[in-house]
């Protein structure tokens, strides 16, 4: 980091509002008023991206009766975001090092704004989908931005308690997204939720022009692994192409054809990081067992709960009657379960070790999975929805701080940033994979998106599965997880109801 071995500054050395020299170390407190346009900007600028993801969830059953699009269409409107977003993640934080953390923060904000723009006056569902797609790219450039600014302009003695207050705004940013988003669809349009960005980038992008001083990894390497996101990208979109499109199609031979070529390329993909002098995904940190068993239990976690997430609001919606307001609220007590036990189940890992939580953990998830097959119709959210989300909620809380801290502890501080933005990226493919699969292995076939009740049949194996697939994750802890001799001092916290606000606690 820039700010490593450098001379430390007070806010008198502030430079002028809207100097765009590069910095020679950390030079805000956070007690200043610096401080605080600083966190304005990267909180905002990231709540954009994680409010946008629940938002477009809850509003799904409206777009697609607006814009005449099937279930297949639906999981587009999700996985275009999710498949660019994963695919440029990584990319965009080794970027910023390089290019300008600001700049490319800035780039980001107002690549989604002018993306959520077209989506916001999409006609057509084609048109809807690539504005997403285009959405996630902006994401990838702004996301890994925002904590990345916060460390490299904080003194070290004040990153702490700024960190602390972006995640916590965070926080309340992920819970009011369904709300928010919840409450235009009902009242307005679906449309709004994507032009309501716009005001808020234009904010964002002027505070951080004229308030967030610039900075850079002078030693970050100067190759740029294009091809890497190339093939991520494509092998991903072809994989995911074929998993929604082939189920319903009998499998046709162009499908079966994308499935192949989607494989081959992302075998290509891991080739290229072996060989590349810069790769966007060092593949030597899967050495470690800790870290590698950490990640394996990421992706069977957050597979199952993006997928049974993406298949709930259209369960309360088009089954259960729920107005597109309560439905967006349903999942309001995760996050505040979140922000009041986290911390707590960080503490008791410190004291006991990862591997217990982590095992049941998932566990708990699980068994609130299993509850959602009481939702169906005529359900009532505080006989049938409330207990489910609490057993889940309970479960997160106890899985996510131990496991945030198991993958930054197994990296090594070396190895920090890298470790988060891998995480990150391993959670949100894993939610893109669930959506265009766990239809698929539920046998929900396009056609029954028309006919709730035989949606509703389809829902209720569908979260039987993600209960299933949250065991085997709490298994695989038990298994794979060890508790080392030594404990990290500081244990992250974070509010995973999306992929996105798993990784917002780490750094990367």
């Amino acid at each position: 980091m820039l700010w490593q071995d450098s001379p430390i500054f007070d806010q008198a050395s502030m430079p002028a509002a809207g100097d765009t020299r590069r910095y020679s170390g950390p030079v805000i407190r956070y007690a200043s008023s610096s401080g605080r346009w600083v966190l304005l900007a990267t909180v905002l600028g990231s709540g954009i991206a994680m409010i946008d993801a629940t938002v477009v969830n809850v509003a799904l059953p409206t777009v697609g009766r607006d814009l005449a699009l099937g279930f297949a269409g639906l999981q587009w409107t999700v996985n275009a975001y999710t498949l660019t977003l994963s695919a440029v993640l990584l990319l965009g934080g080794s970027l910023g090092d390089r290019l300008g953390r600001r700049r490319l923060f800035v780039t980001g904000v107002v690549w989604f704004a002018a993306a959520s723009l077209l989506a916001g006056l999409a006609p057509t569902g084609t048109l809807l989908v690539a504005a997403r797609a285009l959405q996630g790219v902006g994401g990838a450039l702004l996301t890994p931005g925002s904590l990345a600014i916060i460390e490299a302009s904080f003194v070290p003695e004040d990153r702490a308690a700024a960190v602390g207050a972006w995640s916590g705004l965070g926080g309340v940013a992920t819970a009011a997204g369904p709300l928010v988003g919840g409450y235009l669809v009902q009242a307005v349009s679906w449309r709004l939720a994507f032009l309501i960005n716009l005001p808020v980038a234009a904010l964002v992008t002027w505070v951080a022009v004229r308030h967030v001083p610039e900075s850079r990894n002078p030693n970050a390497a100067r190759y740029v692994d294009a091809p890497g996101a190339l093939l991520a990208a494509a092998g991903l979109a072809l994989l995911v192409y074929a998993l929604t499109e082939g189920p319903g199609s009998a499998w046709p031979p162009a499908d079966l054809a994308s499935l192949a070529a989607g494989v081959a390329l992302l075998a290509a993909f891991v080739a290229v990081e072996l060989r590349s002098p810069g790769p966007m995904l060092p593949m030597a940190i899967f050495r470690s067992r800790q870290f590698s068993f950490a990640n394996l239990v990421t992706f069977v976690v957050y597979g199952a709960l993006g997928g049974a997430l993406f298949l709930l609001p259209l369960q309360l919606q088009r089954v259960a009657g729920f107005r597109p307001l309560a439905a967006g609220a349903a999942l309001l007590p995760i996050t505040i379960v979140l922000l009041l036990l986290s911390a707590r189940a960080g503490r008791l890992a410190q004291r006991i070790g990862p591997r217990l939580p982590m095992a049941l953990g998932p566990v708990l998830v699980g068994a609130g999975l299993a509850l959602m097959v009481r939702i169906g119709p005529g359900s009532g959210y505080l006989r049938d929805v409330l207990p489910a989300v609490l057993v889940m909620a309970l479960g997160m809380a106890l899985t996510v701080a131990p496991l945030t801290a198991t993958v930054m502890a197994a990296a090594g501080d070396e190895h920090v940033g890298v470790a988060s933005a891998v995480n990150n990226d391993v959670a949100r493919t894993a939610g893109l994979m669930a959506v265009a699969l766990l239809p698929v292995v539920a046998g929900i076939a396009q056609a029954d998106y028309a006919h709730p009740p035989a949606f509703s049949a389809g829902f209720h194996r569908a979260v039987l599965v993600a209960a299933g697939l949250c065991v085997a994750g709490g298994l695989l802890a038990a298994a794979g997880i060890r508790n080392p001799r030594r404990q990290v001092a500081e244990t992250p916290t974070c509010c995973p109801v999306s992929a996105p606000a798993l990784a917002a606690e780490r750094r990367g």
